[in-house]
């Protein structure tokens, strides 16, 4: 077969309904990669490849971050982490129409810096809020689509496992991609807040104010923050402030939230194994599908299918920025189907190429101050976080949305529809973000060039 196009088409396709008749991804990466070169190569390739493939992908030293920051998160998600920074933000912001709301925003936010994962954001900050919630006679849309929205604030504020794994893929700076994350994900938090706060001023009875919290409850529960901050102010303060690299940061961060839980006695024996066996899970399953996201991207290369989709698009008369906005599109669609690792796992070994092949000008200038100029390098910064911002955002989109499923199943009193119409505000500004940052890539690209120089 010698129609690039044609071959890649066939093998996604393969792909794809490898994976809906639920075949393990990485299984089906492996064997429509692995299949591929053999067409093209022959076995002696495969083999040879595979040699020293699986020592060459694993033995990476950046990769020995995920697995410390998956314990992190499953040691913060029993260590009480949650409850701490819900209660911190309710007594400042819960006193005002819609603030307890806000604060399961907040909450989320700093959950999602400790834990690194939409999924268990949501579905942790449910747990704890949503009672809240509940209490104070929110409305069943507004309750459910914030606590489900706020959960995809987990992927973008560092530190994120997908973020890593992202950079992992492209060769990108770990350290570079969580200062680029920092202030969309800010921009995020800011947003949603708004958004709760026009939405009951639009139905004031949606979101009734909180009472306000006695003198001794908000020092008490101001005090709360404190481990949280430390936390994420050592590890994030550490790898920004150059006094250690990620790994070593993550294992910091493992240590300080397993010392809270050990001091609040919210971790034992039994705990601390189910993460650790929990950890073991989740690291084996990512180190398994970037071993076949691997062998998807030397099939794709072999078959030369990047650099014929660059030359066709280039043929066609559309801008970069256009392929760009097409390539966040099909983001978004295919994120409506599978999660948000395996999506990134699965696509951006296409994509990235290709954009590459495109010689990385989403931005030019053509003269003296006329434009915007993006090298390589900023090129996989700035497509980097907006496509993780656009494959959440098929965690909140129908027909799967993971995280509706997550919230709805704790509430069942409320229909799933209405949860979705609840998420539907905050699904608006999250295209108002990827709007903005698409216009002004200098959002994204300003701390990581104020940490170069």
């Amino acid at each position: 077969m010698s129609d690039p196009l044609l071959l890649g088409g066939l093998a996604l396709t393969a792909l794809v309904a490898l994976i809906a008749i639920r075949l393990p991804i990485a299984y089906a990466m492996i064997a429509v990669g692995a299949g591929g070169i053999m067409w093209l190569n022959g076995p002696t390739l495969l083999l040879s490849q595979l040699k020293t493939l699986a020592y060459g992908q694993f033995s990476v030293y950046d990769l020995s971050i995920v697995p410390m920051f998956i314990l992190m998160g499953e040691l913060a998600t029993v260590a009480g982490l949650s409850q701490a920074l819900f209660r911190g933000a309710n007594v400042w912001l819960g006193w005002m129409r819609g603030g307890t709301a806000m604060a399961a925003i907040a909450a989320c936010a700093g959950f999602g810096a400790v834990c690194g994962s939409s999924l268990a954001t949501a579905s942790t900050m449910g747990k704890v809020a949503l009672p809240e919630l509940r209490k104070y006679n929110y409305s069943g849309a507004l309750a459910t689509g914030t606590l489900a929205a706020g959960g995809v604030l987990g992927i973008l504020i560092p530190p994120s496992v997908v973020l890593i794994v992202y950079a992992v893929i492209v060769e990108a700076n770990i350290v570079t991609m969580f200062a680029a994350a920092l202030i969309p994900g800010l921009i995020a938090v800011l947003l949603f807040i708004l958004t709760i706060a026009l939405y009951v001023t639009i139905r004031p009875q949606a979101g009734p104010a909180g009472g306000a919290a006695s003198r001794a409850e908000f020092i008490s529960a101001t005090l709360g923050l404190l481990p949280v901050t430390i936390i994420f102010g050592l590890v994030l303060g550490g790898i920004y402030g150059g006094l250690f690299n990620p790994t070593p940061a993550a294992a910091v961060g493992v240590v300080l939230v397993a010392g809270y839980g050990l001091v609040r006695g919210a971790i034992g024996w039994r705990n601390l194994t189910g993460a650790l066996l929990a950890t073991a899970r989740s690291a084996g399953m990512i180190f398994l599908i970037l071993l076949g996201a691997e062998l998807m991207k030397i099939f794709m290369s072999r078959a030369g299918l990047p650099q014929q989709a660059a030359a066709w698009i280039a043929d066609s008369g559309m801008s970069p920025l256009s392929v760009m906005v097409v390539i966040l599109f099909a983001l978004i669609l295919l994120g409506c189907l599978m999660d948000s690792l395996s999506m990134i796992l699965l696509v951006i070994p296409f994509f990235w190429p290709m954009l590459l092949e495109l010689n990385g000008g989403i931005y030019q200038t053509t003269g003296e101050g006329a434009g915007f100029a993006m090298s390589t390098d900023e090129l996989k910064i700035w497509f980097g976080i907006l496509a993780l911002i656009v494959v959440e955002l098929g965690l909140i989109t129908p027909p799967v949305g993971m995280n509706v499923f997550i919230i709805s199943s704790m509430a069942r009193d409320t229909p799933m529809i209405e949860t979705f119409k609840g998420v539907l505000p905050f699904f608006m500004v999250e295209l108002l973000r990827v709007a903005l940052l698409l216009a002004f890539p200098a959002i994204t690209l300003f701390l990581p060039r104020l940490l170069a120089g």
